[in-house]
């Protein structure tokens, strides 16, 4: 999506060789116009493979996942990192470690919304380790929902995350991807859509 990889190069800020900060209209602020077109993208990408449910983690997933939802006319889901005091009911729960925080966190989606009569599509704003999507990808397992994409906003392409992925027999569609982050600057690989 040659808009999307324009916006990196115009906003986005290389921190290291491993983090590109994209706060001026992902992560942080929104351009709600960008996140739709990138939610139109996925949604045509993946029109005809069932889905009833597009499921993201917070935070800067939900934007294009809601787009994305909205384009194909199902619910959107977002697996909380912490638990309300609202979230009485019965969970689905997975492990997920973050490359950018550095941390692991507990993620959650309540059992009442996602069932075995689901398909899926996962969207989330990077690919990096994998690890993300993979925790999404346990939740929606336990459930007994069956997972037929995964739509990322930009993808490290240089880390391990889509082998990972592609390994499970899930097929990825990243909009930008990265072949690295050096010298303050990113290189790009062709895009799926």
């Amino acid at each position: 999506m040659e808009k999307l990889v324009e916006r990196i190069k115009e906003q986005g800020n290389v921190l290291d060789e491993g983090v590109l900060k994209v706060d001026a209209f992902l992560t942080h602020q929104v351009d709600p116009q960008l996140m739709k077109e990138i939610g139109h993208t996925f949604a045509d990408v993946f029109k005809d493979k069932g889905i009833t449910k597009v499921v993201t983690i917070e935070a800067s997933g939900i934007a294009p996942a809601l787009y994305t939802a909205e384009a194909l006319a199902v619910p959107m889901i977002f697996a909380r990192k912490a638990k309300s005091l609202t979230m009485d009911e019965e969970l689905l729960t997975a492990s997920v470690y973050s490359f950018t925080k550095q941390v692991t966190s507990q993620v959650s989606i309540s059992k009442k919304f996602l069932s075995q009569d689901d398909t899926v599509l996962i969207i989330d704003d990077f690919l990096a380790n994998g690890q993300a999507a993979k925790g999404l990808i346990e939740l929606c397992q336990q459930a007994g929902a069956t997972v037929v994409g995964i739509g990322i906003v930009i993808e490290k392409s240089f880390q391990s995350g889509r082998a990972l992925l592609e390994n499970m027999d899930i097929p990825v569609v990243s909009l930008a991807r990265i072949a690295s982050l050096t010298h303050g600057e990113a290189a790009f690989l062709e895009g799926d859509a």
